[in-house]
């Protein structure tokens, strides 16, 4: 993310109103609620987890022990049972 320069953007008067709070200091303004991005929309992480995850549950269903998952997908033991209670669940 990069800054924009306030004057750019915003009135005189705005400008002075956030100096009285904060002036000269650099701060985040975020998004309106409506407008913020799902976690994972953008990276399309999420879909990529949950295809992971589908691929871990096949896996284990074949055959493949709970630490050969942790050793292929670099993870916890821990993590993959939590992946597998998931999916058991969601299935």
């Amino acid at each position: 993310m990069g800054y924009i320069k306030a004057e750019e953007i915003l009135p005189v008067e705005v400008i002075e109103l956030i100096q009285q709070y904060v002036d000269g200091t650099n701060i985040y303004i975020p998004r309106k609620t409506d407008h913020r991005a799902a976690w994972g929309e953008i990276t399309r992480a999420k879909e990529k987890f949950c295809l992971r995850d589908e691929s871990i549950y096949r896996d284990y269903l074949s055959g493949i022990k709970v630490k050969e998952l942790a050793e292929k997908y670099y993870l916890s033991d821990k993590s993959i049972w939590r992946i597998l209670r998931k999916m058991k669940n969601a299935g």
